[in-house]
């Protein structure tokens, strides 16, 4: 990624492009999260779109609406936060009212507030505190009081970042249960960074989409 970080506050519009399209442009954005402890944030280096009823790996597949999944039909750019074996994920809302698709955060690359992130992560090694999507929240102090919130906004927000030199993709993980979703080409993540997720480095080399 270049070097200049740009720290603006995404605005609304931003959450509005398609979602494949929003999968990538997340890409490089900075996830920041405020909390009394203090203020941790990272780059995000790797994402999932969920493509809403048509995808069997989205939890809106079939118009699915639940407590869990309300807002998934809210407007883009809000906060979905969920808890899967006791972590939470955090998702950005995409596809307009009414049209509930998703990306995931999968991993971020450490920016500030980086004791704090080892404290909370309790290991030394930092390729190691944000490289999954549990691992990540845990590290920023995000949780599920922060669903149902705006991401342009304190205290869990995204802002420009930087920009990535090169994108790569490839199938989604953790989804074998879903049928041909299960291969669609549709995580994205930054090209040789040292913090995406280790399933994605044992199981295939990236390849370039952009």
């Amino acid at each position: 990624m270049t070097n200049k970080t740009n720290h603006s506050i995404l605005p609304v519009d931003f959450y509005e492009q398609p979602t494949l399209e929003l999968a990538k442009s997340l890409l490089g954005c900075l996830l920041v999260k405020k909390t009394a402890d203090g203020t941790a944030s990272g780059f995000i280096v790797e994402t999932e779109a969920y493509m809403g009823p048509l995808d069997r790996a989205a939890h809106s597949f079939g118009n699915r609406r639940t407590k869990r999944t309300e807002v998934m039909y809210g407007m883009s750019g809000l906060i979905y936060t969920y808890v899967m074996h006791t972590h939470t994920l955090v998702n950005v809302v995409s596809g307009g009212i009414d049209n509930p698709e998703a990306v995931l955060i999968r991993a971020v690359e450490p920016y500030s507030g980086l004791e704090l992130m080892q404290e909370r992560r309790g290991i030394a090694d930092i390729r190691k505190w944000t490289d999954g999507p549990g691992k990540l929240t845990k590290a920023l102090g995000i949780t599920m009081e922060d669903y149902g919130q705006s991401f342009t906004a304190p205290p869990l927000y995204l802002a420009a970042g930087k920009q990535p030199e090169h994108i790569s993709s490839g199938p989604r993980i953790g989804i074998d249960n879903t049928g041909e979703a299960k291969d669609y080409p549709w995580r994205f993540w930054v090209t040789g960074s040292p913090y995406i997720s280790r399933t994605i480095k044992k199981r295939m080399m990236p390849s370039p989409s952009k």
